[in-house]
């Protein structure tokens, strides 16, 4: 190791980061003569579950409520959702959507049955956002919309009614009815999922099973020409590559245009204990970014699959539930699922961007879990208070990579490593943005050392990098309602002869001459 000299770094928060004598030492090759395939702004996606205050009291408040909204939603956390350029949100589930029925949620509010949420905490479902709420939320967003389907406890004529009250322009019954429920022009959908893990909560299929299931339902949904959204078989999870295999070889091409893939970052790889969000220790730092980093061999041996089965590359990868997973908080509805995110899941955040950029080829659309107020959310509220936390930020430092094209580069880093375990110390992503600028990011995922990045640059010319850098000096450091600006990003520049990225750190930076 070389020691570093971290005399060019130009933040606000320089005088917080821990003196550190050695650096990681890294070297990072771009070639900008080249292009890689586009980073579709998918990618960025997001999921809103009927589940414990994702919807209610996160997104959803009423259009009664004192807390300021519209067509009763939040307008605190859509400006803040707009801000960040979301670009998708998955709804209304997960392990809901295949017990959601429809009809239930469309029509006049107090006339809509309420139902047990047997998923999620056992609480009374009132199906107050239904259909039209949810395309209000996703047009207030400035979003497309991925609708997951009931193929669980529903059946096929009920998910293609459904499509079709949704896109038909024509003057049949069900078109009529979503006319007489307010909205005269068809809604638009993006992706349509048939099912959700259908090799669990959705089911406990087998993957030939459902791949006929798939069939069946699939032949009998249909829109108006040019409205077919893209439609989304469930696939897989973990280290598990049987579904994508059995998927893309059993169910015809000209039906189906990407499967769907699930993986969640446990610091302890244990449902029954699966690692608290605040207070953990280094190690656990350390077995949560080698059990994130499993994502790029997880979804390189899916790729392989596809690879084998679809040559020519017409179907997608998404990973449309992904994200860190901890214990419930004490005190709290176990089912609802809240967790505090740190800068932890930040870096987590990120190293995921960083590997889905590098399969952007086939990862062209992803859902985090999820949006407000579960898992590992943007977004959370308490009443009328309101908190962005340093995921929030991670994507709002990383929307300049939407839509942009992946530039190619090679990377050598020494490793972060602990118990004959390892994961890179260093993760990256070149990219030339539709602005036609040129972006860098940097994710330092050791927790105590920093790193030291030497940049060669062909094809382009540049001498400094200029953005954005998020990071704390404590492993656990958060945002909260009473300190609400604890974590958040602040200025970054450093010339590329001698670029210092600190310990546990998320860097975005424009490089320019």
């Amino acid at each position: 190791m070389n020691y570093l000299k971290p005399k060019l770094l130009a933040f606000a928060v320089a005088a917080m980061l821990p003196v550190v004598a050695q650096a990681h030492q890294v070297s990072i090759k771009v070639d900008a003569t080249q292009q890689g395939p586009v980073i579709n702004r998918d990618i960025y996606g997001q999921f809103a579950e009927h589940l414990g205050r994702g919807i209610y009291g996160g997104l959803w408040v009423g259009k009664d409520s004192s807390i300021p909204n519209t067509k009763g939603f939040r307008n605190d956390v859509i400006k803040a959702l707009k801000e960040i350029k979301v670009p998708l949100v998955r709804w209304p589930g997960g392990c809901f959507a295949d017990e959601y029925h429809w009809r239930e949620g469309i029509g006049d509010k107090n006339k809509r049955p309420v139902k047990v949420n047997t998923h999620w905490g056992g609480v009374e479902e009132t199906n107050a956002v239904g259909t039209h709420e949810f395309f209000d939320l996703v047009e207030l967003l400035g979003a497309e919309a991925y609708i997951n389907g009931n193929l669980g406890t529903g059946t096929p004529q009920e998910m293609a009614e459904w499509l079709e009250y949704m896109t038909s322009d024509k003057n049949s019954t069900l078109a009529n009815e979503r006319r007489a429920n307010g909205r005269d022009k068809p809604f638009e959908i993006a992706y349509f999922g048939i099912g959700n893990e259908a090799w669990g909560c959705g089911g406990n299929m087998r993957p030939e099973y459902y791949s006929d299931l798939y069939r069946q339902y699939a032949t009998f949904l249909k829109t108006p020409p040019g409205k077919m959204p893209k439609l989304v078989a469930s696939g897989g999870d973990t280290s598990d590559t049987k579904w994508t295999d059995v998927l893309s070889s059993h169910i015809p091409l000209r039906m189906v245009d990407g499967i769907s893939y699930h993986f969640y970052t446990l610091p302890k790889d244990e449902w029954k204990d699966k690692g608290d969000a605040l207070n953990f220790s280094q190690h656990e730092w350390f077995t949560t970014m080698e059990r994130t980093y499993r994502m790029e061999k997880y979804v390189t041996d899916n790729v392989a699959k596809l690879d084998k089965n679809d040559p020519d590359g017409k179907l997608g990868f998404y990973v449309d539930e992904w994200g860190t997973w901890y214990n419930p908080e004490p005190g709290r509805e176990p089912g609802f699922l809240y967790q505090q995110n740190s800068m932890r899941d930040a870096v987590v955040a990120a190293v995921n961007f960083n590997i889905f950029h590098e399969h952007a080829d086939r990862v062209r659309m992803t859902s985090i879990a999820q949006m407000v107020n579960v898992l590992q959310a943007m977004i959370l509220t308490d009443k009328e208070k309101m908190v962005l936390t340093p995921t929030y930020y991670v994507y709002d430092m990383y929307k300049v990579f939407q839509d942009a094209t992946s530039i190619p580069f090679t990377i050598k880093t020494d490793k972060y490593a602990e118990d004959g375990k390892s994961v890179p110390a260093v993760t990256a992503s070149v990219a030339k943005g539709t602005d036609g600028k040129l972006y860098l990011a940097l994710v330092n995922l050791d927790p105590t050392e920093s790193a030291s990045v030497k940049l060669a640059l062909k094809g382009v010319k540049a001498a400094k990098a200029v953005g954005q850098i998020l990071t704390a000096d404590k492993m656990d450091a958060h945002n909260s309602f009473d300190k609400p600006a604890q974590v958040k990003p602040a200025r970054y520049s450093s010339s590329l002869d001698e670029l210092s990225l600190p310990a546990k750190s998320v860097v975005v930076a424009e490089l320019i001459p």
